[in-house]
């Protein structure tokens, strides 16, 4: 690159044209030989940093040798000569799928083996000479006035000269005659038209802007300017029905919250609002009040043309947009529902261990269960299913019992503190102030984990040494005999890897939350409780208020039930793909850790030494804490994601959660008498 750099700073205007011309004669073997390298020329190392990139060189050089001007201006006719640019300014950077996977992988096909379209076409030519994602950035940066005078130098014609079929004009118009098509029957489809009830008495404003935008095109065509001006009332009432068709998406995305959304509507939605987007930036481009209009309007569709080829395989930004509004939707979900995962009272507080205590009663039970279906003889998908089968029903019988997992909290109540952040950032004064509530109720919540951490250890500890201890009494067999060194060894963050395994099972526990509210989202979107409380054969068989019961023991239940059923399947089946794929791969769950503690000790008949013991209690508490923090820290992310909030905030958060610790640590870990820290956050 380096290299590159320097023969580039070696080269001079006068070289490429001695290099590509010869008797007034264009001699390299292909056509875009001597335009790739004038590019190449001015193309700056890092486009980014730089203010402006100017072009003054070539400018002066072409006033300085008439000759030579002459040459690039047959050079650049011939070259330019009816290319046609009407599919790019359709679809370049716009979403041709509603299918997203679909379009991921297009775009990732297309950075590794771009799509080359047709010689005749100008995007051939722009993907050959700008061919550099970054060309987008400075090519817009050099400066209007040097653009005019290169437009005036080359003696370039403005689109309005002729309206005829393959003139520039005639393309741009095609162009914008097929968009709005494209806008209305997207618009039309019953799972958009579905998102705004509120339109359904109205003409869609989509299909008036496609008349409008026709009545335009026909007096460009016809009339002998060609284009129109600011002062033309069609213009001014296509542009109030421009603002209507925004407005219209707009209030679709914001009905998500009522109606859910799919993967499918939201690129739907999407590619009308890039649409929409595109005609914002092409309609200007038919006004000319002034004759200098011309020439700023040409350049400025070359520029355009050039942004978006350049852009047309942004996966990233692709991806940033069909994300956003489904993790808000699925973060607006766990918010309400990790609402009631943070305590206030002390009457919360002590209501969570007693669902903690819950919790760790039934995983003792299944340290207890999975024990023995250890010692089952089968193979690894055996012994997959079975864990799966275990953890599963054991989860979701916690959840329909009302009791507490505590490490199912972190990615439960992220999004709940971040709507807290977004309140704290709204206000106005001093910054270091800004932020005190959310302290207080990451307080709350820190405390909420502390206790529920608590009880589930304090319970499964015993459940699961009381359940070892009757087996042996009753059928005279220590069922740990054998696997202590294993189940105590687990433990060990130093000569195991117990923090990897759990900080695995971090990942799966946010997964679980993005599973509850996917799951609620889709619902939602697709009337699924409705439907329910709706069907005939139900009403029939169980009475109208039976049916609405079951649709709202549905509504309540359902995504928690399928979120913890799948959670259940990742810790089951993990060890077995893990055997498959020759990996070390596994789950450590703090509740499990401290059951599998107790099996451990009576196996070895509590001969344990105190480096044993120490270890082990070390190692629960670091797997608790990997759980809480990979688990929290993806969850708070994908919140941060949905709302833009910029991650410079977390400096503010940790510097405002530190003050509180400092005034008031024990509201950390206990509910205390205060009426400040008793107040609601709002």
């Amino acid at each position: 690159m380096n290299l590159r750099h320097k023969l580039q700073s070696k080269t001079t205007i006068e070289n490429l044209f001695d290099k590509h011309f010869e008797n007034q004669r264009y001699v390299s073997e292909d056509s875009l030989h001597f335009l790739v390298d004038l590019v190449h020329l001015f193309r700056p190392k890092k486009p980014q940093k730089q203010a402006t990139v100017s072009i003054e060189k070539l400018l002066y050089f072409l006033e300085e040798h008439p000759d030579k001007r002459e040459l690039l201006i047959g050079y650049l006719a011939q070259l330019f000569k009816e290319r046609k640019f009407s599919r790019m300014l359709s679809d370049a950077a716009i979403l041709q799928d509603a299918d997203f996977v679909f379009e991921v992988k297009k775009r990732l096909l297309a950075k590794v083996l771009p799509y080359q379209p047709q010689k005749d076409t100008l995007q051939y030519i722009l993907n050959q000479v700008f061919y550099l994602n970054s060309d987008g950035i400075w090519i817009k940066k050099v400066p209007m006035e040097e653009l005019l005078r290169l437009f005036d130098l080359l003696s370039f014609r403005d689109i309005y000269v002729s309206v005829k079929e393959k003139s520039p004009l005639s393309e741009l118009l095609n162009v914008m005659n097929l968009i709005p098509q494209r806008m209305s029957g997207r618009a039309m489809e019953n799972d958009v038209i579905k998102m705004v009830p509120e339109y359904s008495q109205f003409e869609s404003p989509f299909t008036a802007f496609e008349k409008e935008l026709q009545e335009i095109i026909e007096k460009i065509r016809t009339g002998e300017q060609h284009a129109i001006t600011s002062d033309d009332l069609l213009y001014k009432q296509l542009l109030i029905l421009h603002k209507q068709c925004e407005e219209y998406v707009d209030k679709a995305f914001a009905n998500s919250s009522k109606y859910g959304i799919s993967i499918k509507v939201n690129q739907s939605l999407l590619r009308i609002r890039q649409q929409l987007y595109r005609m914002k930036i092409l309609i200007p481009l038919l006004v000319v009040n002034k004759e200098e209009d011309k020439k700023h309007n040409t350049i400025q569709l070359a520029l355009q043309l050039i942004k978006f080829n350049c852009y047309k395989n942004n996966v990233g930004q692709l991806i940033n947009e069909s994300t956003q509004l489904l993790s808000y939707e699925i973060t607006q979900h766990t918010a309400k529902t990790g609402e009631h995962y943070i305590t206030e009272s002390p009457k919360e507080y002590f209501g969570m261990l007693k669902a903690a205590l819950g919790g760790g009663f039934i995983v003792g039970i299944l340290c207890i269960i999975k024990l023995l279906f250890s010692k089952i003889e089968t193979s690894a998908f055996g012994h997959a299913f079975l864990y799966s089968l275990n953890y599963s029903l054991g989860f979701i019988a916690i959840y329909l019992c009302g009791f507490t997992l505590a490490t199912k909290q972190p990615a439960m109540t992220a999004a709940t503190i971040i709507q807290a952040l977004e309140k704290g950032m709204k206000k106005q004064g001093k910054t270091e102030n800004k932020h005190s509530s959310f302290a207080k109720l990451f307080a709350r919540l820190f405390r909420s984990q502390f206790i529920a951490f608590v009880g589930n250890v304090v319970m499964a500890f015993p459940v699961s040494l009381l359940g070892i201890w009757a087996i042996d009494q009753v059928f005279d067999y220590n069922i740990a005999e054998t696997k202590w060194p294993k189940l105590l060894g687990d433990l060990n963050p130093i000569f195991s890897p117990a923090i990897f395994h759990a900080s695995i099972a971090g990942v799966f526990l946010f997964l679980s939350g993005i599973i509850s509210g996917s799951i609620s989202n889709r619902n939602k979107h697709n009337q699924v409780y409705y439907r329910i409380q709706e069907h005939p054969f139900l009403k029939m068989s169980f009475g109208v208020e039976k049916t609405k019961k079951i649709a709202n023991w549905f509504e309540h239940n359902w995504a928690g039930i399928v979120s913890n059923g799948w959670f259940g399947v990742f810790l089951g089946s993990t060890a077995s793909i893990g055997i498959f794929l020759g990996l070390n791969l596994d789950i450590r769950h703090i509740t499990f850790a401290s059951g599998n503690f107790a099996l451990g000790l009576y196996g070895m008949n509590f001969k344990a030494d105190l480096w044993m013991i120490g270890w082990s209690i070390l190692g629960i508490g670091l797997i608790g804490f990997m759980n809480f923090i990979i688990s929290f820290g993806l969850s708070i992310g994908l919140a941060f994601r949905s709302r833009n909030i910029p991650l410079s905030e977390f400096r503010l958060l940790n510097k405002a959660i530190w003050i509180h610790f400092r005034k008031r640590p024990l509201s950390f870990f206990i509910p205390v008498k205060d009426k400040r820290e008793e107040e609601s956050v709002s």
